[in-house]
């Protein structure tokens, strides 16, 4: 299990959620986009659909039907009627469940910093490191994301 977390210190994570989703789909894996924010969670459907209308991201909201049809799923919890094996945790807000995926993205910004490393010191403690979750850290730099070591 890898959890990657993106702090984001340039870009929404409206901007950011159809980056790897794209990533994703082109890996052949399904995504399932958790948000609580119901704007937010708005904000981030639209961006699938503008940010690069020439990569089209179906997708779909749950409660609007047919989510088990969706390759990326946007949902205010972490239930992935998609069978995601990836998910995007957009609100910045760590659920232990996320643990159930193949990979987990924890999307924050300077207000959920704290938090992050909260997170980053759980998944590094012996209870999560003996189930094999393996952290990845990334930060923009200018235009481009890169790994801190």
């Amino acid at each position: 299990m890898r959890v990657d977390f993106y702090q984001l210190s340039r870009d929404p994570a409206e901007l950011v959620v159809p980056l790897l989703a794209r990533a994703a789909k082109a890996a052949g894996e399904r995504v399932l986009v958790v948000c609580e924010d119901a704007d937010r969670a708005s904000r981030i459907d639209t961006a699938l659909w503008e940010v690069a209308p020439e990569a089209f991201l179906a997708h779909g909201q749950a409660g609007e039907g047919n989510e088990a049809r969706q390759p990326v799923l946007i949902a205010a919890d972490i239930q992935a009627a998609n069978d995601a094996k990836f998910v995007i945790l957009a609100d910045g807000k760590w659920r232990e469940e996320a643990c159930n995926f193949a990979r987990a993205f924890l999307l924050f910004g300077d207000d959920r910093l704290e938090d992050a490393r909260a997170c980053w010191r759980l998944l590094g403690s012996d209870s999560h490191v003996q189930k094999g979750i393996e952290r990845h850290f990334w930060k923009q730099d200018g235009g481009k994301w890169r790994e801190m070591g």
